[in-house]
């Protein structure tokens, strides 16, 4: 959840009445537009709901005598609903103003008309309010791949991240990621703040990846498509040579492609997961290498082994 007053300083809005009520706590994700309501019909008014009122919903009000108006919002005030806002071509009418202060419901004024400060809100509430999985990794953007480095500490995840860097390819963040799901399929991954920039290297402490390499090797987010799971070599466990088998991990309700990759002394780590990512990649186009390897190798047996080169 988040307060009014964050809101109300995140997307600038200006504070008419209810100030008071900036303390309210902001829990439901969807925007309610209250013309039913002004014209007294509350059946299935949602009172957890932020109220934006446009320019529909104020002509609206004109309509209807003053003692009307400040019964029905009065009505709608009671409830508790966390604010109201007004967009830029509203003119806030003084009963509105009054009901406010006097119900502690804060009378919010953007400068964005009605369709944009309704996807602005939109789009902040489904970041803010989503639901959030923190997970212990790197995460990275390979060439558009948001890629979710994992394995055990101590096996080589940072140092993976900081070649990666060097390579080029930019750090969201190190250590802990904040993993939320905007809706199904679709998973953002970020820093929390005090992480953003940094990566710990052991033995060398806490580096700072935007002064030593400059502000392109960090991004605030990035969309995970791709886990890829670092892990010591095992003896007597098969891992796929050919990439056909499709491994996946899930957070929330979204299945995300995994790869596993066994370390062994003299494996180029940032290499292997470069090449993964863009592997990866490539699918997302339709192409997929060892599946055509694969179907070429059936094709080859079919025709009776004979190799076009012999």
């Amino acid at each position: 959840m988040i307060s009014v007053k964050r809101l109300v300083e995140d997307i600038e809005l200006t504070v008419l009445a209810g100030e008071k009520g900036l303390v309210r706590k902001i829990v439901d994700a969807n925007v309610t537009r209250p013309g039913l309501e002004f014209a007294g019909f509350f059946e299935f008014f949602e009172p957890k709901r932020i109220l934006l009122m446009g320019s529909k919903e104020s002509s609206f009000l004109k309509t209807v005598d003053e003692e009307n108006s400040i019964d029905r919002i009065s009505k709608i005030f009671k409830l508790n609903p966390p604010c109201l806002i007004c967009s830029l071509n509203v003119d806030v009418p003084q009963f509105l103003i009054d009901l406010g202060n006097q119900f502690d419901v804060p009378i919010l004024k953007s400068n964005l008309r009605t369709t944009a400060i309704s996807s602005k809100l939109y789009n902040y509430l489904q970041e803010k309010l989503a639901p959030i999985q923190t997970v212990h990794g790197v995460l990275m953007d390979i060439n558009g791949m948001g890629t979710l480095i994992m394995g055990k500490s101590g096996i080589g995840k940072s140092e993976t991240a900081l070649e990666l860097i060097r390579r080029g390819h930019q750090l969201i963040s190190d250590d802990r990621v904040d993993i939320i799901e905007k809706e199904p399929g679709d998973l953002i991954g970020r820093a929390p703040k005090v992480l953003q920039h940094y990566i710990e290297l052991r033995g060398i402490g806490i580096v700072d990846v935007v002064n030593m390499y400059g502000a392109g090797a960090f991004r605030e987010s990035k969309k995970v498509r791709l886990v890829v799971e670092l892990e010591n070599w095992q003896d007597g466990k098969y891992y796929d040579r050919l990439g056909i088998e499709t491994q996946t991990i899930r957070f929330f309700n979204t299945d995300i492609h995994k790869v596993v990759i066994p370390i062994l002394p003299g494996r180029n780590l940032a290499l292997l997961v470069e090449s993964a990512a863009l592997n990866e990649k490539l699918k997302y186009f339709g192409i997929n290498s060892a599946l055509n390897f694969t179907n070429s190798i059936n094709k080859l047996a079919e025709e009776g082994g004979e190799d076009e080169n012999d």
